[in-house]
């Protein structure tokens, strides 16, 4: 299933094309409706509605702090921005399909705009630390946005210099901001155990953190 455009994007050195696992051509069988929300999980969605995917980290908090907000249509997790066709949870995490562990968002932005979306995605984790979040390592769990128009892409390279600021000025020698800003590729959903894990398993693992420092 298609969610952005076929555009080819260079993922960068974390994921060689000419080294990605093969895949399938089977998509992922998953729930018809979101366990907590109660909406279609893979749509159609409501025309008034946008979509956004984000990467922060293990996507079971990250899924959780999304769907916990007000204008809300649906959420999932999944993969996306690598090469792999159809990725499994054990593929992905061997870091040879340059996917990352992503939310896609779908939102009534009369309700929730995209700058509150980047607000809470900033403030909800590390984004200085590469190829891990937390303790979790690896490619995976890379800080990323995944827009789907120009106004998507704009207040995220903004509201990323802004939060550089922000750490400049209250953490003392943070590093860098890591996350990086594609245009959304190919979303593949996850396995249906992990949609909305931490409603299905609530003392579920969830190493979601932020910094502290307020946008």
């Amino acid at each position: 299933m298609i969610w952005g455009n076929d555009v080819f994007i260079e993922k960068g050195p974390h994921a060689p094309a000419n080294e990605a696992l093969k895949g399938r051509a089977a998509a992922m069988p998953v729930a018809k409706r979101h366990y907590v929300l109660g909406t279609p999980l893979q749509g159609p969605y409501p025309e008034k509605c946008q979509q956004l995917i984000l990467g922060l980290g293990c996507f079971w908090g990250a899924e959780k702090r999304f769907w916990s907000l007000p204008g809300i249509e649906t959420t999932a997790v999944g993969y996306s921005a690598g090469y792999t066709p159809n990725p499994t949870y054990e593929e992905v995490c061997s870091g040879q399909t340059g996917h990352n562990e992503v939310v896609l968002v779908v939102y009534y932005p009369d309700t929730i705009s995209i700058k509150e979306l980047l607000t809470v995605f900033w403030e909800s984790h590390n984004p200085t630390q590469g190829m891990c979040q937390g303790n979790d390592c690896g490619t995976q769990y890379r800080s990323g946005i995944y827009y789907f128009d120009e106004q998507q892409k704009s207040l995220a390279e903004s509201t990323k210099a802004q939060y550089q600021v922000a750490l400049k000025r209250k953490l003392v020698g943070s590093g860098a901001i890591t996350t990086e800003i594609l245009a959304a590729d190919t979303f593949y959903f996850a396995e249906n155990y992990h949609q909305q894990y931490l409603a299905k398993n609530p003392d579920g693992y969830c190493g979601l953190g932020g910094l502290g420092v307020n946008l």
